[in-house]
């Protein structure tokens, strides 16, 4: 069994694999350390590009594009380590970038996931926006992080540099044990892409589990590269898959109180778009809470489950507060003045 195994997903990303795979497999080196790429029935030459140009790196071809969700469950059938790199494919590292976090993690058996600080790979001395240096939610569900809120997005300065607990890792760069990984179900293939990460991270943490962000590792993230930003499908997939996994995850208490201001603060949302003339994100906001709606009893099975095996009531990371109103209303623009709040 391989120490740790670097999971890159991809679909038609032939581009991105010769532009980033380089600095993975320069700056990856160690002993038990492998390194694959699962592609999500690429049309383009992606597969190609693997075989010829990348001939130590792993090719696990799945049949058909699952997704991101369903696709890193999919490879990961065909993986066996200790520990697992769920790596972005537009994603450059650093040198010897995996040592922090499979030593502490070795260091800390309470431990489930880790993250490395995630820099823009455009603006090298910026946070980027999926990740910075370790996510939180607010008690509506709204994900922010160190380094980002909203659109606010920090420059790095050292200043979350600690090593912190934090509520949820990103998809970008996450390193989890992998039979932890399967113990809880992995990552929730309907949600297809995006917030499945957070959802799986809650899971976690309801179990007694801890999630941190090591600084000290840092990688560069281009990010949005398969759905830009405000892209009215990536605007759907949030907004959905948000309430799914409140629904999924919120103790019974707060359930009923936390969906009613959701739904204020989701047409309030539309709205907002239509205001702007961005009609395609509001109907995207609107069939979000259409599909919600529709398809939550496919999810009951699933909350009677996470809350069964809930060992913790308040987990690490989700604030009792709502973010929008303390950065939208109330002018706090950095985690930093947050927490000072």
């Amino acid at each position: 069994m391989h120490k740790v195994a670097i999971v890159i997903l991809n679909w038609n990303g032939a581009k991105m694999l010769r532009r980033f795979l380089p600095s993975v497999l320069t700056g990856s080196k160690g002993e038990g350390v492998e390194i694959y790429v699962a592609d999500n029935a690429s049309t383009d030459e992606s597969c190609e590009v693997v075989g010829k140009e990348f001939p130590t790196v792993h090719l696990i071809r799945l049949d058909q594009n699952y997704g991101f969700a369903e696709g890193y469950n999919k490879a990961l059938e065909c993986v066996e380590a200790e520990y697992v790199m769920l790596l972005n494919s537009d994603v450059e590292v650093s040198e010897d970038w995996l040592k922090p976090l499979t030593e502490y993690m070795d260091a800390h058996p309470e431990v489930v996931a880790c993250q490395p600080k995630i820099l823009s790979w455009r603006e090298k001395n910026q946070f980027e926006y999926a990740g910075a240096a370790g996510g939180f939610i607010d008690k509506y569900g709204y994900p922010f992080c160190r380094g980002r809120i909203f659109e606010e997005v920090e420059e790095d300065h050292g200043q979350y540099d600690s090593v912190i607990p934090v509520f949820w890792a990103t998809g970008a760069a996450l390193m989890i044990r992998l039979d932890v990984y399967r113990k809880v179900g992995g990552l929730d293939g309907r949600f297809f892409a995006h917030m499945e990460e957070i959802d799986l991270c809650w899971r976690l943490h309801s179990r007694g589990y801890q999630i941190v962000c090591l600084p000290e590792s840092i990688v560069y993230h281009v990010g949005g590269a398969t759905l830009k930003k405000e892209n009215p499908r990536k605007t759907f997939l949030n907004f959905r898959n948000n309430l799914l996994m409140l629904y999924k995850n919120l103790p019974q208490g707060e359930l009923g109180s936390v969906m009613r201001i959701r739904k204020i603060l989701d047409y309030m949302a539309a709205c907002f778009f239509l205001l702007k003339g961005d009609r395609a994100n509001f109907h995207a906001v609107l069939q979000a809470r259409k599909e919600y709606t529709a398809i939550r009893s496919q999810f009951e099975a699933d909350r009677e489950k996470n809350l069964q095996k809930s060992v913790c009531k308040d987990v690490t990371g989700r604030y009792k507060f709502s973010i929008l109103w303390q950065a939208k209303v109330r002018g706090k623009r950095t985690y930093a003045e947050l927490i000072k709040r």
